[in-house]
């Protein structure tokens, strides 16, 4: 583990009263939880229809957007 990292989680778990381990397992469990949700989301996206990046350049600069 970068040693920086480590001598910040050591003051965090000291402020927190907690362990580092559960400081890692709650970050990793969180991302984890993120992850899954993203897939998720892109699962239920499958079925829409793909748009190419151009297309959409074009009607963000007609909309004067960008």
């Amino acid at each position: 583990m970068d040693p920086e990292l480590h001598r910040v989680l050591r003051l965090k778990a000291a402020e927190v009263e907690r362990s580092i381990s559960d400081l890692v397992n709650d970050a990793v469990r969180q991302s984890l939880f993120e992850d899954a949700g993203d897939l998720a989301e892109f699962e239920l996206r499958t079925a829409e229809a793909s748009l190419e990046f151009e297309e959409v350049l074009k009607d963000l600069k007609a909309r004067g957007k960008i």
